[in-house]
């Protein structure tokens, strides 16, 4: 299935020819940050949904903060009426 010996040779020449050799670094950098990331992301599938995320003290006065100051605009549009243009 995968090349062997002169299929290799003919391969790096095409693509030699075809990206020139200036251009060969860039090439397989890019090619191997995208198999990382790819990699990364597969293994980060898994641990993603066997963690449990924990609420801080932070996170949770945030929170708090946020529903009253959502209450306390729903407040303020009922005392004030429909507004009329």
């Amino acid at each position: 299935m995968f090349p062997k010996g002169f299929e290799w040779i003919v391969i790096l020449v095409v693509v030699l020819v075809i990206f020139g050799p200036k251009n060969l670094p860039k090439l397989g950098k890019a090619l191997g940050s995208t198999v990382k990331n790819l990699r990364e992301g597969m293994s980060g599938e898994d641990e993603a949904s066997e963690t449990v995320v924990e609420e801080s003290e932070e996170d949770a006065q945030i929170r708090e903060l946020e529903e009253q100051l959502a209450a306390a605009k729903k407040k303020k549009e009922e005392n004030e009426g429909p507004v009329s243009e």
